[in-house]
């Protein structure tokens, strides 16, 4: 389970980096944010979601409907709260 992304996340925010420079960032925090999904059972429907993470073993086919942890949802919570401070599109 990769946990470490969002120290990356916050330092970039800190030196102010440039939208363009970003995107490397916004997919880290894309693949971090749907990797949550994914462990808990999120059926993906984009052909990027399926190609990273598949969905062999998925149960729930609306986002609403996937059962967090609090942990969980605070770690998602975080990565939307820096993917908007980075100027991340979805």
């Amino acid at each position: 389970m990769r946990t470490a992304l969002l120290a990356p996340a916050l330092s970039l925010a800190i030196l102010g980096s440039a939208p363009a420079s970003a995107a490397p960032l916004c997919d880290e925090l894309w693949g971090e944010r749907n990797a949550v999904y994914a462990e808990a059972g999120y059926c993906f429907r984009t052909p990027r979601g399926i190609q990273a993470f598949g969905n062999a073993g998925c149960r729930f086919d609306e986002i609403r409907d996937v059962p967090l942890s609090a942990r969980d949802r605070q770690k998602v919570s975080a990565i939307v709260r820096e993917k908007q401070r980075s100027g991340c599109r979805e």
